[in-house]
């Protein structure tokens, strides 16, 4: 009698936890919204440090120059140099998830989307 009621058994506590395990997958994978919203925070923290390195050689080169026409950062900066001319630039930063952000400077905060 136990064998009989074994595998029917086996088959419900499987089905049970299959269930459960979605269920739990849906609020904690990679693809939940917490997740994604912590993946997008990441990427905003990234490239707000990436764009504090280069306003850092970009003041130098003001200082240095009193324009900021022709400078150039310095490379593995992670941020790209897309406008610059006598008294303001644009710096630009992909993040790994392919959006790009942008500051207007000096003085600029990082925002979304190209220059």
């Amino acid at each position: 009698m136990l064998r009989v009621l074994g595998l029917p058994s086996l088959l419900v506590a499987l089905v049970i936890g299959g269930y459960l395990y979605a269920k739990d997958a849906k609020t904690n994978g990679p693809t939940s919204p917490t997740v994604t919203l912590a993946i997008a925070q990441a990427n905003t923290a990234v490239g707000a440090t990436n764009f504090q390195g280069a306003d850092t050689a970009m003041q130098a080169f003001f200082a240095q120059s009193s324009t900021y026409a022709g400078a150039t950062l310095p490379p593995g900066s992670g941020v790209v140099l897309v406008r610059a001319d006598a008294t303001s630039y644009c710096l630009q930063a992909t993040a790994a998830d392919g959006t790009a952000q942008h500051e207007s400077g000096p003085g600029g905060q990082p925002r979304p989307g190209a220059c």
